[in-house]
C-alpha cells in the first residue's frame, strides 16, 4: 500500500486547533472516515502543575515522519497528520494530535492507534512532570501497558 502523499508533520510549541486539522481532510471524494485523537495534560487529582516537553529539533519531526510513513505502508490511508506540542503545557491543554483519513474507519482507526501507540512509547521526547506544590516531579517514562499496546504492532 504506497499512498501518493507525505503526511504533515509538525512539532511546536503553540496550542494546535483540532477543528482546522480535521478540516484539511474534509471534503475529499475518497474519504469516508476520518479518526482524530487528541491527547490532554491531566492534573493528577491536582498534584501537578505542568508539563515540561523537551526534544530535539529536526529528529523528533525526522522520528515521527519515519514512523507515519510506516503507516501509510500498512494501511491505505488518504490523509495523516501528527502534531505533537514541546514546552510547558498545563492540565486541560493539548499535547498531541493525530487524525487520520482513509475509505475506511477500520484502517483510520488502526493508523491512528498505531501512532499513539508509538508515541506513547518511542518517539523522541522527554517528559519532565513539574508538581503544584513545587517539588520536582522528576522524568516519566513509558508505562509497562503503554509498551505492551506498542507491542502488538511488531507481532504481524
Amino acid at each position: 500500500m504506497i499512498s501518493i502523499f507525505a503526511p504533515k508533520v509538525r512539532v511546536q510549541s503553540d496550542p494546535f486547533d483540532l477543528g482546522e486539522e480535521v478540516a484539511r481532510l474534509e471534503g475529499r471524494g475518497e474519504v469516508g472516515a476520518i479518526v482524530s485523537f487528541v491527547g490532554l495534560c491531566r492534573d493528577e487529582d491536582g498534584a501537578l502543575a505542568a508539563l515540561e516537553l523537551e526534544h530535539y529539533p529536526g529528529m523528533a519531526e525526522d522520528e515521527i515522519a519515519r514512523v507515519a510513513a510506516q503507516a501509510l505502508e500498512r494501511w491505505p490511508l488518504q490523509g495523516l497528520t501528527v502534531i505533537h506540542r514541546h514546552g510547558v503545557i498545563r492540565p486541560g491543554e493539548k499535547i498531541v494530535l493525530v487524525v487520520a483519513a482513509a475509505r475506511h474507519r477500520a484502517e483510520a482507526f488502526a493508523a491512528a492507534e498505531f501512532l499513539m501507540d508509538y508515541l506513547k512509547t518511542s518517539a523522541p521526547f522527554w517528559k519532565k512532570e513539574r508538581r503544584a506544590d513545587g517539588s520536582d516531579g522528576g522524568w516519566i517514562g513509558a508505562k509497562a501497558a503503554d509498551d505492551e499496546a506498542a507491542a502488538r504492532w511488531t507481532k504481524r
